[in-house]
């Protein structure tokens, strides 16, 4: 099927950057959108940003102007450059891909998270 694989978390200080990558393969032969959720300890998973396969964003208002999600179709990857981090960033980040494969039509997947620590 269809395998989302993060990488690029870590531990960080206040105020500096990371960038998140997230790379899908499988029997895919298109991508719709793709997004960037996360979960802090004890909240609910939130939505952070979202690219359509046109190049369109939207974020959440937590984040817009300090993150930003772009993606490589070609490579059927999405990444998020987050700068000027706060230590409510913290959370794990999920990628999530609106994908259509073969024989199952379009369908929901995610990769297994990347823990994204922010702290001095």
């Amino acid at each position: 099927q269809v395998q989302l694989v993060e990488s690029g978390g870590g531990l960080v200080q206040p105020g500096w950057s990371l960038r998140l990558s997230c790379a899908a393969s499988g029997s895919i032969f298109s991508i719709n959108a793709m997004c960037w959720y996360r979960q802090a300890p004890g909240k609910q998973r939130e939505l952070v940003a979202t690219i359509t396969s046109g190049g369109s964003t939207k974020y959440a208002d937590s984040v817009k102007g300090r993150f930003t999600i772009s993606r490589d179709n070609a490579k059927n990857t999405v990444y998020l450059q987050m700068n000027s981090l706060k230590p409510e960033d913290t959370a794990v980040y999920y990628c999530n891909a609106d994908a259509f494969v073969g024989g199952l039509g379009f369908g929901d997947y995610w990769g297994q998270g990347t823990q994204v620590t922010v702290s001095s």
